[in-house]
């Protein structure tokens, strides 16, 4: 991730790599990539962590405001 990347640009491919946000990908894998799962879309999700966000694993917090804890 890149911290110095401050604002969003609508290009995907850039702003996944933003510091504090988290990306996921649902559907088809990239075969270059080693994915093997097939379907018919491949959608990507980008979500800004950096005001309040939170992620738990197992009960613990290990992400907060954008950043790992761990």
């Amino acid at each position: 991730t890149n911290y110095a990347i401050t604002r969003f640009t609508k290009n995907m491919l850039f702003d996944e790599k933003m510091g504090g946000t988290i990306h996921m990908a649902l559907g088809n894998a990239y075969p270059e990539s080693g994915g093997l799962n097939k379907s018919a879309i491949h959608w990507d999700i980008l979500k800004d962590m950096k005001k309040g966000g939170e992620i738990y694993a197992d009960g613990k917090l290990f992400y907060k405001n954008g950043k790992f804890l761990i």
